[in-house]
């Protein structure tokens, strides 16, 4: 990927920006923002693993709790309907 050369010439030039007792500590502080990076990133793995699981969960309860609901004649439940809030549909759709 780079040369010998190239990673020498960009050593050098951090060398003189930097100097030669800066060094160690910004690759130490590097490191130590990688660490808590990587850790981070882990802890929001996991976090998003459990709320994907809840999720999961939540859906099949409610799921399980429709298909037991079921009023008279196996009618599915009668739902709000979203703009008025009435219990049903306000209009019926003329057949086909």
């Amino acid at each position: 990927m780079f040369s010998p050369v190239e990673i020498a010439v960009v050593a050098g030039i951090a060398i003189l920006i930097f100097g030669a007792d800066k060094l160690p500590k910004l690759a130490r502080s590097a490191g130590l923002a990688k660490k808590e990076f990587m850790v981070g990133q882990a802890e929001a793995d996991i976090a998003a693993e459990r709320a994907r699981d809840e999720a999961r969960r939540t859906a099949e309860a409610q799921t399980v709790a429709t298909e037991s609901t079921v009023n008279g004649v196996g009618q599915p439940p009668i739902v709000p309907d979203p703009l008025t809030g009435t219990a049903g549909p306000t209009h019926v759709a003329p057949p086909h």
